[in-house]
């Protein structure tokens, strides 16, 4: 696992200072490329951790329905512009032979894989896939909207556009009803 490089990050931010016309040791922008650092640490920190990790302790009971959680907030970097987007990701799946994991642990799968550049379509994909991989439930499936600072501060500049983006597998995908009654729920809330 390698760690994030502070000085290389931060001579690349004064070097961007210096190209838009800024001068680095202005007072207010003196300390700015050791807070870049510091908040791009976290918010890749992702890239240094198995998001599958989270779903390896598994408990039986007795429930074979579909168990959600809804409205997990996501905060993630869009890797063509390393602008943010911002949004919320609903995770639902049906437990096979009534195998559950912590619910939170749905939470940190999303938060694994969105700390890193990423796509939003990825994203949705790469939570389905772990939880469908780790959990083999019935089905699985991951809505995720979210709104890209790309659209909003640059480009056409429409802020509170939402993107949408779904990932299906198993029950979820193969049965209507059961989709429908997924989307139902996590949509119906607005």
């Amino acid at each position: 696992m390698m760690a994030i490089d502070h000085a290389k990050i931060e001579r690349a931010v004064r070097d961007i200072l210096e190209a838009i016309g800024e001068d680095p040791e202005r007072e207010g922008l003196k300390d700015t490329p050791k807070r870049v650092a510091r908040f791009y640490e976290e918010a890749f920190a992702g890239l240094h951790e198995d998001p599958s990790k989270n779903l390896s302790v598994l408990f039986s009971e007795n429930h074979e329905e579909m168990v959600l959680v809804r409205d997990i907030p996501i905060y993630s970097m869009c890797e063509h512009h390393l602008l943010p987007f911002v949004g919320q990701a609903h995770i639902a799946y049906i437990p096979r032979h009534g195998k559950v994991t912590g619910l939170s642990k749905l939470a940190r799968v999303a938060e694994d894989y969105a700390r890193r550049p990423q796509l939003q379509e990825r994203l949705t994909s790469q939570i389905a896939n772990t939880v469908n991989d780790m959990l083999n439930p019935r089905g699985v499936i991951v809505v995720i909207e979210a709104e890209h600072m790309c659209m909003t501060v640059r480009g056409i500049k429409k802020p509170g556009a939402q993107t949408v983006t779904s990932a299906v597998r198993g029950m979820f995908e193969t049965s209507a009803a059961t989709r429908a009654e997924a989307f139902s729920i996590i949509m119906g809330r607005h």
